[in-house]
Order: structure tokens, then C-alpha cells, then sequence
């Protein structure tokens, strides 16, 4: 399986034989990103400054349309921006995904009408679902994929009681807890999404209690 790191909040990176990052915050530089995705505008997943560390010339962006004016404000050119909705499939040059809605669904947080996305990505052959920031929705309850990160935090996504629920229903062989520590949720969160997580389901923990700001 390839190197899987999460470092704060939805920032993932996966590195195989390419370098994927998601929702990248407080990475430092390295800048050695082939893909970067983005799932939504908020500030603890769409963070110029750690773009700017992780690209290179290189660098493919994928990201709903409300980002692209900012991405090109840094200098990062429209060819290397790929603008995706909800419900579509796409195909570039070393993998494979798809986009699902991403949003609340009794408050005003993350509405599905903004075009926000998690992600399903066939990668090396492997599945992942990188939900973003989204409550358990008839959308999520469908997916298929070997490994799972799952928000945890509550408030503004599903709660750990609510993801390991979800995690039981799609069964990934892998889950891995997001989204805690940082604005909202705590590593006991992660803690009690993996206890309540089936038997058969694997779950790693990378993140620690952080301090806490306000959103």
C-alpha cells in the first residue's frame, strides 16, 4: 500500500508513483506535489500558503470553480487547473475518480448548492474516499472503496458516532478518522470512531489533540 500521512484537519497526502495531497494546511515546504485536490473554500482545507509549498511546475490542481480565481492570483496557470462538479467522473494520465456532493443537511455550514465534492480515487490500484467536510448522506452511504477518511469532529460534518455508523455500511478495509483537533472535535472523537467501528474494518490514528481556533 503507498505512504498515507494525514497532518492536520482533511490534509492527506498519499505518495506512490505519484505524490497526492488533499486539502493541504501547515505542510512545510516540500514541493513535490503531482496532484493536489481541494474539496471546499474554507479556510482549514484551502490554504494558499501551503499550495505554494507543495507545488511545483508541474503540479495538477483539481478544485471546485469558487478557488480558481485565487489559484491563479499565486501565478499557478489556468492549464494546470481542473475545475470539477458533483456526480462526474473523470480520467487523467496516472489515475482515476469521482466526485460525490459534500454538504450538511439541517444546517447552512456546507450546502449542497455551493458544488463542494469529496472525492473517490482509483489510485494504484487502490480505492480511497476522501469525504471532505460533509454529514452522512444518501451519496456517502453508496460508496464503494478500500480505505475511508471520515470527519469525526462534529459541528460542521457527521460526528464520530455518525462516521463509524457510516463506515460500517461501505466497509473499507481501511478507515482513518479526520477533521478533529483543530476548529472543532477532539482525539477522544477519533478514539470512540474506532471502537465502534466493525471488527473487520482496520483504523489507523495520526493525528493528535491540537489546540483549538475559532471558525
Amino acid at each position: 500500500m503507498e505512504k498515507i500521512m494525514v497532518n492536520k484537519q482533511n490534509s492527506i497526502c498519499i505518495r506512490g508513483s505519484k505524490t497526492l495531497y488533499f486539502d493541504p494546511l501547515e505542510i512545510g515546504p516540500k514541493h513535490d506535489a503531482d496532484y493536489v485536490f481541494i474539496t471546499h473554500s474554507h479556510f482549514d482545507h484551502f490554504s494558499l500558503l501551503a499550495i505554494l509549498e507543495i507545488k511545483n511546475d508541474h503540479t495538477v490542481f483539481i478544485t471546485p470553480k469558487d478557488i480558481v480565481e485565487e489559484l491563479l492570483s499565486v501565478g499557478i496557470r489556468e492549464e494546470y487547473i481542473m475545475v470539477v462538479k458533483p456526480n462526474q467522473k473523470y480520467v487523467l494520465k496516472n489515475l482515476e475518480f469521482q466526485t460525490i456532493p459534500a454538504y450538511n443537511l439541517h444546517k447552512k455550514n456546507h450546502l449542497k448548492e455551493a458544488g463542494w465534492v469529496s472525492y473517490i480515487v482509483s489510485f494504484d490500484n487502490i480505492v480511497y474516499y476522501i469525504a471532505g467536510d460533509t454529514d452522512v448522506t444518501k451519496e456517502s452511504k453508496e460508496v464503494k472503496c478500500d480505505v475511508a477518511f471520515l470527519p469525526v469532529g462534529g459541528t460542521f460534518t457527521m460526528d464520530c458516532l455518525e462516521a463509524a455508523s457510516l463506515c460500517n455500511i461501505i466497509k473499507p478495509k481501511l478507515a482513518i478518522p479526520t477533521h478533529y483537533g483543530y476548529v472543532v472535535g477532539s482525539y477522544a472523537d477519533a478514539q470512540i470512531f474506532k471502537k465502534k467501528l466493525d471488527k473487520s474494518i482496520a483504523c489507523k490514528i495520526f493525528m493528535k489533540e491540537e489546540k483549538k481556533n475559532g471558525k
